[in-house]
């Protein structure tokens, strides 16, 4: 008597109905929306929600409706395709810098689909969905930095060897002045600097030594500037978790950046992109109000804001000191969390033995004295001038905490001020993914819809379906009865792979859809093991039911042994590989594990069901 355990078909039935459950929302296409977010000191609410509305509607956009999600981003879903870009625009006239408005893609999905995670397979740019953005480094603010970095490493040497100065700033001409008090060794901080700048040019005169910056070493420091944005892009990409990226350099100073699978464009837009990043200073003694309604800030100062405004309804100001006691480029890690004393949003900071070392000094020699916290942020702005894109970019400095130190710090500490723990949460991403070299403006945008990859979703789906057919077709011909329960088991072994990968997450891209394929092939190759074994059975004279039963078990050690070394290579594809080869390595594995599971306990539970309750069988359709 062929028999099979009932907990088996239980089993078989629960994992039929998941995959259906968790394939089903791949059949429910996406549609084009514009998502806003706002930036720090702006919010996203119903009056919000209503000029953005009357915005399209002045504009004559159609849409087809707006939401504000649990992330407190506003959803417009657009009418089409076509009026996309144009309700972008719209939006952005409206609004100003305040949000960041980026394109995006909205689920169909069912509300009910949603709540048991039930979600549709994310698609490559080569198919559809995601987004391609172009970036540019902004070479003036990047020499800037080093200019400024250059001057401070002046300022430190001259301090360790005690020799004394008035000023030393960044000037004209890809310069830094440093002017000497009168009376100083003037050869001694010349060859203090050309020990430690060997490729600058070094020029002294009177009391004034001119650091000179050659052509080459300034291509040499945008150069390295982009290698660095770019290892920072990958990092706060993996900070995303976003599958398959393509990050690649273009020219001398722009990036590619390509995101498969994103649904929220506007987060990956403002963590790309932002260079929100925390400098402490000291806080220098004096009247700040004064020096700003005067405008006579003391030289070793500068004039900043807080949070807080003051009786005239203007932000209050404060004088900090030039020189930055750490930054974000000195952190190690960093972790958003809820202040339980404060009663405010905070990150917790570890700086690197560097910035630990500077921060403990300064605590040291300044135990009883402020200290201030400064947030900083560059927001890219674009605006419609004479009907074509003028891009600019405003950079907001803000005083967030003052605290008056305590006592000793070190590596450690606790940062306060920030308005909500979304922005504590994506001010922690940034400081761990590390910080840009140079800022980089958003010089195209543009998501990925599905006329791109028509072309490519129609010959991939045709590519599997022919090969299903041809499959279909052959079993049907030469195996008769067990050839249609072949075709039963290849059809679930379809399903299954395309529930894993949408639940899972994966992306799904066209070298996927050549492991899907070729995984038709593998769940063929494992049913005709199975059908012949059960003819060579049938042949020694082995009754029917015996020779299902005894073809299916030992059928199964060789259809293991392939299937497992198969799985070997596609493990070393998705190890070694990257990009295109990691998504046919996924498609692979994936389909090994099911075409197993579905040749040897599916197929032998069809079997049963149809040939085992027949207690006289004489012959089987094979």
């Amino acid at each position: 008597m062929l028999e099979y355990a009932r907990w088996k078909y239980v089993v078989i039935l629960l994992v039929l109905a998941l995959s259906v459950l968790y394939a089903v929302p791949n059949v429910f296409p996406s549609e084009p929306a514009v998502q806003v977010t706002a930036n720090r000191g702006a919010s996203v609410d119903a009056a919000l929600q209503q000029r953005v509305e009357a915005a399209l509607k002045k504009s004559a956009v159609p849409f087809a409706s707006s939401e504000i999600g649990k992330d407190g981003n506003l959803l417009v879903r657009i009418a089409s395709d076509d009026a996309q870009s144009r309700a972008s625009q719209a939006i952005r006239d409206e609004l100003g810098g305040s949000y960041v408005v980026a394109l995006n893609q909205a689920s169909t999905v069912p509300k009910w689909l949603q709540w048991v995670g039930a979600k549709p397979m994310f698609l490559g740019l080569d198919l559809r969905g995601g987004v391609h953005f172009l970036m540019q480094v902004d070479r003036e603010a990047a020499l800037a930095k080093r200019f400024e970095a250059t001057a401070e490493d002046m300022r430190v040497q001259f301090r360790e060897n005690r020799i004394l100065f008035t000023s030393i700033e960044p000037a004209p001409g890809n310069r830094v002045v440093a002017r000497l008090r009168p009376g100083q060794d003037l050869d001694k901080a010349r060859q203090l600097l050309a020990r430690d700048m060997p490729t600058y040019r070094i020029e002294a005169l009177g009391d004034t030594i001119t650091v000179a910056i050659p052509q080459a070493e300034l291509d040499r420091m945008l150069t390295e500037a982009v290698q660095q944005n770019i290892g920072t892009i990958n990092n706060r990409i993996n900070e995303l978790g976003v599958a398959e990226p393509i990050i690649q350099r273009q020219g001398a100073d722009r990036v590619v950046v390509e995101l498969p699978g994103v649904q929220d464009t506007a987060q990956a837009k403002r963590i790309l992109g932002a260079t929100a990043t925390l400098e402490y200073r000291g806080v220098v003694e004096g009247n700040a109000v004064e020096a700003r309604d005067n405008g006579l800030v003391p030289p070793e100062a500068r004039l900043y804001n807080r949070k807080e405004t003051g009786t005239d309804g203007k932000p209050m100001p404060i004088l900090l000191n030039k020189r930055v006691i750490a930054s974000g480029e000195q952190l190690q890690n960093a972790t958003s969390f809820f202040d339980s004393q404060s009663g405010t949003p905070a990150v917790s900071v570890r700086l690197n033995s560097i910035g630990g070392q500077r921060m403990f000094d300064y605590s040291s020699a300044n135990v009883g004295k402020p200290m201030a916290v400064v947030y900083i942020e560059r927001i890219p702005e674009v605006k419609l001038v004479d009907g074509k894109e003028v891009r600019s970019t405003r950079i907001m400095e803000q005083v967030i905490s003052v605290a008056t130190i305590q006592g000793t710090l070190g590596r450690d500490f606790q940062t306060t001020g920030l308005e909500s723990m979304k922005e504590s949460a994506d001010l922690a991403l940034l400081l761990r993914a590390g910080a840009l070299a140079a800022p980089m403006d958003f010089v195209d945008e543009r998501t990925i819809g599905p006329s791109l990859g028509k072309e490519n979703i129609e010959r991939g789906l045709k590519a599997v379906a022919f090969s299903f057919l041809f499959a279909l077709g052959f079993f049907l011909v030469y195996y008769r009865m067990f050839g249609l329960i072949t075709s039963l088991a290849l059809l679930i072994n379809l399903l299954m792979v395309v529930a894993l990968m949408s639940l899972l997450g994966f992306t799904l891209s066209l070298p996927g859809l050549a492991g899907i394929a070729l995984t038709v092939g593998m769940s063929v190759d494992a049913n005709v093991l199975i059908n012949e074994r059960i003819r060579e059975e049938l042949r020694a004279g082995m009754p029917p039911q015996s020779a299902i039963a005894t073809g299916y078990e030992k059928a199964t050690g060789t259809i293991a042994d392939a299937n497992l070394t198969a799985m070997l290579a596609g493990i070393a594809l998705f190890a070694f590989g990257s990009g295109p080869l990691k998504g046919f390595a996924v498609a692979l594995i994936l389909g090994i594990l099911t075409s197993m599971y579905t040749a040897v306990s599916v197929s032998r539970g069809i079997a049963t069901l149809i040939y085992g309750g027949k207690r006289k069988l004489k012959s089987i359709a094979i």
